[in-house]
């Protein structure tokens, strides 16, 4: 495995460019607003000339663009993100406070999604076409048709509001209770994935069973259980970890979404709370975050693959001709 931390090294040099571009993009497209960040400092209070002054040049509001874009992604790499102008804070402080609550809620939706979406693909699978496989299908076409703030609203209503299984809002306190606070809501969020999860579980694990090395391994005899978990599952994660790398990604920006319906406080609510008081050291900071985590959770599913599949290990390795690979 000694290549693989060259290969890593490799993957995150290509990923500062993009980093680079998008941070401008969202820098100038912010500014593209008609909004007076003054006014957001001051929360519309009117002041002096000689204040709106001094409050210009602290936020170098009297520079070019260029010159505010350059002053701001330097601060970046030393790690630091500017100062809010509605809380008077640090964003790096206001993001790493509200980070756990959505750091927690995706890993809970991304467990449930795994465990809910794999078994249900393998059992469709297996009971191709039968009631269980449409009834299965018909549950995935409705939950990736649903948008996540929908799904949020209607579990709330369900399962908290009418049933009183669960809280309506809040994140509570401590790891135990919130595990129990955020479980509404990380199912709500996993739902599309569980479903684009499944059907891509489905309709691989059928082509798998179908291939001719499963039906050699039927015809000598080996069980039907190992043929299915040992042979054909592990070549089906492929598509699955590639559906799953880009939906976890998406769960992140999902997340803002279901935050504030269950009024979760994390960093999708300041996100909101940015945008609607025009602070733009928080918004733009929170969305390349946002930005490079989707980066980085794709540079994982790479690395995921190089690990199981022996085959991109051997290109990753620089030691696999064009036209050399071996279907199983």
């Amino acid at each position: 495995m000694g290549f693989l931390f060259p290969y890593i090294g490799k993957r995150i040099l290509t990923l500062i460019p993009i980093l680079l571009a998008v941070s401008a993009l969202i820098f100038f497209l912010i500014r593209l607003t008609p909004s007076d960040p003054i006014a957001s400092i001051t929360s519309g209070r009117r002041i002096g000339e000689d204040t709106r002054a001094a409050l210009i040049s602290r936020y170098h509001l009297d520079r070019s663009l260029p010159r505010q874009y350059l002053i701001w992604i330097s601060g970046v790499f030393r790690g630091d993100l500017g100062d809010s102008f509605k809380h008077r804070q640090p964003v790096a402080y206001l993001v790493a406070s509200r980070l756990s609550t959505t750091i927690q809620l995706v890993l809970m939706s991304a467990i449930f999604a795994v465990l809910l979406a794999i078994p249900a693909g393998v059992l469709a699978a297996v009971k191709r076409d039968s009631a269980l496989d449409r009834i299965v299908s018909a549950i995935m076409v409705l939950c990736v048709s649903s948008p996540v703030f929908l799904n949020a609203i209607v579990l709330m209503l369900i399962f908290a509001l009418r049933l009183r299984w669960f809280p309506a809002f809040g994140a509570g306190h401590g790891f135990v209770e919130n595990l129990y606070y955020l479980a509404l809501p990380a199912f709500a969020l996993s739902l599309n994935m569980v479903a684009l999860m499944g059907r891509i579980t489905r309709d691989r694990m059928i082509g798998e069973l179908k291939s001719q090395y499963a039906l050699a391994l039927t015809a000598k005899g080996t069980p039907f259980g190992r043929i299915l978990g040992r042979h054909c599952l592990k070549n089906t994660l492929i598509p699955v970890i590639t559906v799953a790398g880009i939906q976890i990604g998406s769960m992140v920006i999902g997340a803002v979404l279901v935050e504030n319906v269950f009024a979760l406080g994390g960093i999708g609510a300041l996100l909101i709370e940015g945008i609607q008081a025009s602070d733009y050291p928080v918004v733009q900071s929170i969305i390349m975050f946002l930005v490079a985590l989707f980066l980085l959770l794709n540079l994982l599913v790479d690395v995921i693959y190089v690990l199981i599949d022996p085959r991109i290990r051997a290109a990753a390795k620089g030691g696999i001709k064009e036209g050399a690979l071996v279907q199983p």
